[in-house]
């Protein structure tokens, strides 16, 4: 063998031994691995392909004592682009059509969209933002658009589903129901946001082609748990007269912002409650709860609590007299005034709170009360008015009762704040007292949830049952004078626009000036009240804040909420006729009975005269005759559609015109 191969043969035998080395030692590599981190290896490679996936819980939903659907959670979409992934020729062939029909959908111009997406495919944009929001009808709609219809990976559509809350009623007592976001948690849906949210469960994916995860498993690691339903006090029908009552009135006198509140006596459900403030546009919407947040002073409403400290303690009857003179009462060196420039004389003082005369209510208490001003302000105490209620609703306003023992306590203290000023409530305070006396002195606390209920488990559901703050606010005697005080107030008092003789209404107007740090004097209008007076069902209470227009008295500006609200309630719950009528002798009750009821017997096929006779029964006369109705107003039936004599046929429709 010559020199040259032998040469050759020993370097090809180094490099193959080298090579051999080098496998033996690969393989002692993959052994030691296999042996000592192989674990280690094969949890780091399952991360990297295997993720735990969230599977988010359905949120409960809120609902209307009458199953009306107020808050639901539902998917809403962001739609963006990835312009880089279309084929040249697809792009340049359908852009102008796709363009087109986002137009279409969305609004803006075809050129608008032309222009961004052309400008996106230049720039090489693979995330071009197209629209948010959107329901799930108008995304199912826009994926069959030209080239979103070729998918993710041809057409470039991007979808990401996210869920949010809607209110499918729109705003009724919006601030009420709440919202569970940024704004911090309102209302009820803050209040119950753990019950609501439920569990979130697991499942295990895997990560296959083209960046997809598929599940390892048929059956979840964690199951989810949906949230729990809430179900409120609300009623729908009630929330719309009173939004609508209280909207009217805002508009009218162009006030700042209002309240509305209807609580059912004896439970202290909550059945309406709007509040509206004013927009910069002079559109109203539900800006703040101030039912529950605003303290501020009351006024004239607080003359009631004044008059059953005093009555309780027996220091005045309702026959004591005062002597108002000329309306003015200097008392170091201050004037208190009453409405009514020439004053009232010497009147009971009854007749003063009937009147709302603030120096006949001033110079009762001070005089009772001057020598022992801690007795006036422990009852006021002893009837929870300087507690808070509780609510499950953050942001309950603090309540203020001044006592004799704080240092900005002086001689005026006790005549001020005996007509409302220098104390503090908010007016779901001020009702819940109203509310006691209606409710025979018993103090029940406001009620916005009936029930939270499990929507696989019944049985599991949470049922709210009525709490009572205070059993007895003070004796029954003072509970009938106080009640037929307020009824006096609307039959011969400050607030006789309101009387109605369908139905009785007892209450008290309010008119108060205030001044907040940062602005002028202005007025907060208001009344509080409930009805029938014979045996109340609801309570009420409609405070509104700086009108500006034509007037700010109580009985002007908000009384007349408080009626409509009443009028409509009156008119459509059929339990309010009965009890009305089981407790009023109405002097032509049984005449109207009588006329109806023969009526009924001779009318056929012939349309019946039923001018004077009372809505419903006129209503009922001719649905039993099978004629449809239709009417307007409330009270008599002034004017019929069809006249008396003529015939009729079972399915025509009659118009009836009420007083």
């Amino acid at each position: 063998m010559s020199v040259e191969r032998q040469h050759i043969v020993r370097k090809a035998s180094f490099i193959f031994a080298v090579l051999l080395l080098f496998m033996v030692g690969i393989a002692a590599k993959v052994i030691f691995i296999q042996f000592k981190d192989g674990e280690k290896y094969k949890n780091l490679s399952n991360q990297i392909t295997e993720k735990v996936d969230t599977i988010h819980a359905n949120k409960g939903n809120v609902y209307a004592a009458d199953g009306s659907l107020l808050a639901t959670s539902m998917f809403r979409y962001e739609i963006r682009m990835d312009v880089m992934t279309i084929d040249q020729k697809v792009f340049n062939k359908e852009v102008a059509a796709l363009a087109k029909e986002l137009s279409s959908l969305l609004g803006k111009s075809v050129a608008h969209y032309k222009k961004i997406i052309r400008d996106a495919r230049i720039q090489k944009n693979r995330y071009l933002f197209i629209a948010r929001n959107l329901s799930y009808p108008e995304y199912r709609k826009m994926r069959l658009f030209p080239i979103f219809k070729l998918g993710t990976n041809k057409g470039g559509f991007i979808a990401i589903q996210k869920t949010v809350r809607e209110h499918p009623l729109g705003k009724v007592a919006a601030r009420t129901i709440g919202y569970a976001d940024y704004r911090g948690r309102p209302g009820i849906e803050g209040a119950f946001a753990n019950e609501l949210k439920g569990k979130d469960g697991q499942r295990l994916k895997q990560k296959i082609a083209k960046g997809q995860w598929k599940p390892i498993n048929d059956e979840n690691e964690i199951e989810p748990l949906d949230g729990k339903d809430i179900i409120t006090t609300i009623d729908v029908n009630m929330q719309d007269i009173a939004h609508q009552a209280l909207l009217e009135q805002l508009e009218k006198f162009e006030a700042d912002h209002g309240t509305v509140v209807l609580m059912e006596v004896n439970t202290g459900e909550i059945k309406a409650i709007a509040n509206l403030g004013r927009t910069k546009e002079g559109k109203y919407y539900e800006k703040r709860n101030y039912a529950v947040y605003e303290s501020h002073e009351p006024g004239s409403t607080f003359k009631l609590m004044s008059m059953i400290v005093a009555l309780e303690d027996k220091v005045i009857d309702t026959s004591t007299t005062v002597d108002t003179k000329n309306g003015i009462w200097k008392l170091h060196g201050k004037r208190i005034k009453d409405s009514n420039n020439k004053g009232y004389g010497v009147i009971s003082s009854a007749r003063a709170l009937e009147l709302s005369s603030n120096t006949g209510i001033s110079k009762l208490i001070y005089n009772a009360y001057k020598n022992n001003p801690k007795k006036f302000v422990n009852g006021l105490r002893s009837m929870n008015l300087d507690q808070k209620l509780g609510l499950p609703i953050k942001g309950e306003g603090i309540p203020f009762i001044p006592h004799p023992d704080d240092k900005s306590w002086s001689g005026l203290s006790l005549a001020w704040m005996s007509h409302g000023y220098g104390v503090q409530l908010t007016p779901l305070q001020i009702l819940t007292f109203y509310n006691a006396i209606a409710n025979n002195g018993e103090m029940v606390k406001p009620k916005f949830v009936k029930e939270i209920r499990y929507q696989n488990n019944p049985k599991g559901s949470t049922v709210f049952e009525k709490e009572i703050i205070n059993k007895k606010i003070c004796s029954q005697a003072t509970i009938d004078k106080a009640k037929e005080m307020l009824r006096n107030v609307v039959e011969r008092g400050t607030a006789t626009n309101i009387h109605s003789n369908e139905y009785s209404i007892a209450g008290k107007t309010g008119t108060c000036q205030a001044q907040y740090w940062t602005d002028t004097l202005h007025y907060i209008a208001s009344f509080t009240g409930f009805f029938p007076v014979e045996k109340p069902k609801y309570s009420c209470i409609v405070v509104i804040h700086k009108p500006t227009k034509t007037s700010y008295y109580g009985n002007i500006v908000a009384a007349p909420v408080f009626k409509k609200i009443a009028q409509k309630i009156y008119a459509r719950t059929t339990e309010i006729h009965e009890v009305e009528n089981g407790a009023i002798s109405f002097s032509n009750l049984e005449s109207n009975y009588s006329q109806f009821h023969k009526k009924s017997q001779k009318a056929q096929k012939t349309m019946p005269n039923v001018k004077g006779m009372s809505g419903m029964d006129a209503i009922s006369l001719l649905e039993n005759l099978g004629l449809k109705v239709s009417f307007s107003g409330t009270g008599a039936v002034k004017s019929q559609s069809i006249s008396a004599g003529k015939s009729i046929k079972k399915g025509n429709t009659v118009y009836l015109s009420l007083t």
